[in-house]
């Protein structure tokens, strides 16, 4: 296909936008205009360029064969304009500008943020940008700069270290279970369970419950950590929780010593083009020399 003088980068964007949402109204979300904008806009580059680049369906928009070439080079270039990106990123000199993490939210809520706080204070330069709960954010293409991940088998593509491992155990309401000593796991199948939902099906706490005891005694599942804690507090029923968290909570105590099975490795990640820049060095040798001291605690055994 051949690509007149006049096209621009945004016209290469409003192609790619639109077919990964396969419409015009999530491509116009995406590119923060409003949807009679990227219909003209579209009309415009298909009469430029003399072909149509979709087949509109009911089903949404298709690519034409014209389209796929032009989306496929505004992935290359894409790729190539973040990978500039992170190379400049990687020979700063200073530890300065905003640095974006991504994390979940029981991390954040119950071990990060004073951790956070404290680097904002020592490095008063660095603004941090903390986004929660999408593991799939791309550090390649810079959705974010480092990653602290509950994870037993991070991305090959990044680099890092693992600083701890996160103890988990079953816990109950401490009103219900007085002398939890007493407690043996095979009577723990017989009580009301909570649970983490679907979502979270990976986890190996997770499939060990799926896997140990009867659906219709699992009578309570929620998608976040947070919520678990919450709901065994209450007595809703028994159930796995990282024991940094749980072990912290007044309302719930132990019911089982730490158990291998269920543990996950805390990792601090980066993509290889940054871990050099001195934003990016700083806040990990700083998180990682921070979360060393709570390591008892994060594995078990400050209980």
């Amino acid at each position: 296909m051949a690509l007149p003088n006049q096209l621009a980068w945004d016209d290469f964007r409003l192609v790619k936008s639109i077919a990964e949402s396969r419409g015009l109204t999530g491509a116009a979300e995406t590119l923060g205009v409003n949807h009679s904008t990227v219909f003209r806009r579209l009309g415009q580059l298909e009469e430029t360029l003399g072909v149509k680049l979709f087949e509109r369906h009911r089903t949404g928009y298709a690519l034409t064969t014209a389209g796929e070439e032009m989306t496929a080079l505004a992935e290359r270039m894409d790729h190539e304009v973040a990978a500039f990106s992170r190379r400049l990123a990687g020979q700063e000199i200073t530890p300065a500008g905003e640095l974006r993490v991504t994390t979940n939210d029981s991390l954040l809520v119950h071990l990060l943020t004073p951790i956070f706080g404290r680097f904002c204070a020592a490095y008063p330069e660095i603004r941090l940008d903390i986004v929660l709960g999408n593991p799939a954010l791309n550090l390649s293409k810079r959705d974010a700069d480092v990653a602290v991940r509950a994870t037993d088998d991070p991305p090959e593509t990044l680099v890092g270290r693992r600083i701890a491992t996160i103890a988990w155990a079953i816990y109950g309401q401490a009103e219900r279970f007085p002398e939890p000593a007493k407690i043996d796991l095979l009577d723990l199948y017989a009580q009301r369970w909570v649970s983490l939902g679907e979502n979270l099906g990976s986890l190996k706490v997770t499939r060990f419950i799926n896997e140990h005891v009867a659906p219709e005694r699992i009578v309570y599942r929620v998608n976040t950590v947070l919520g678990l804690s919450e709901a065994i507090g209450e007595g809703i029923g028994v159930g796995a929780m990282p024991s940094f968290i749980a072990d912290a909570n007044p309302a719930l105590v132990r019911l089982t010593p730490p158990r291998d099975e269920f543990s996950a490795g805390l990792w601090l990640l980066t993509h290889p083009d940054l871990r050099q820049s001195a934003r990016v060095r700083a806040f990990m040798d700083f998180v990682a020399a921070e979360i060393m001291k709570k390591r008892a605690a994060i594995e078990g055994r400050a209980a």
